[in-house]
């Protein structure tokens, strides 16, 4: 099932969170071009070491056994991410996975198993990921490495193993 595809009927509603919101000086640009979402920026370690692009959509992916997302980056190791709105103290929690980048094209699976959920920054123990209400997908960089990144993704589907 195609989530994104990034062909002007899905790439509204994208936006930028720095880590400006804790004290951080990071800065991520996002641009969608050409059936493909670039997100570039600069990111610094001191005082924060995160930036992303996030998107609110609903979405029933109960059938579903993780995504798959196609990308080309600079090396750099990035976290996708896939929400349900589930809370921990009255805090959002984020539940992400890494995955490696490289300067050619290609498709890497992340089961909803390998999502690790925290808090802040912080390990949490929650309930799985509510597949059946999904609200929220984005991408984040926090590899703890100063210095320019780019990340370009083609497409975002949601995959079965059987």
């Amino acid at each position: 099932m195609t989530l994104f595809d990034f062909d002007g009927s899905d790439d509204a509603g994208w936006f930028v969170v720095n880590d400006g919101v804790m004290g951080g000086r990071s800065q991520g640009v996002l641009e969608v071009d050409g059936g493909t979402l670039g997100f570039t920026g600069e990111l610094v370690t001191r005082g924060g070491g995160f930036t992303s692009v996030r998107v609110e959509k609903q979405a029933d992916l109960s059938a579903f056994d993780g995504v798959e997302i196609r990308v080309r980056g600079g090396g750099r190791t990035f976290e996708v991410e896939v929400n349900d709105r589930t809370r921990n103290r009255r805090r959002e929690v984020s539940r992400r996975a890494a995955f490696p980048t490289t300067d050619e094209w290609r498709t890497i699976r992340v089961p909803f198993s390998d999502l690790e959920p925290t808090a802040f920054g912080e390990p949490v123990r929650v309930d799985p990921l509510d597949r059946s209400d999904v609200r929220s997908f984005g991408f984040f960089i926090v590899d703890g490495q100063d210095g320019p990144f780019r990340l370009e993704v083609d497409w975002m589907r949601a995959y079965t193993d059987g």
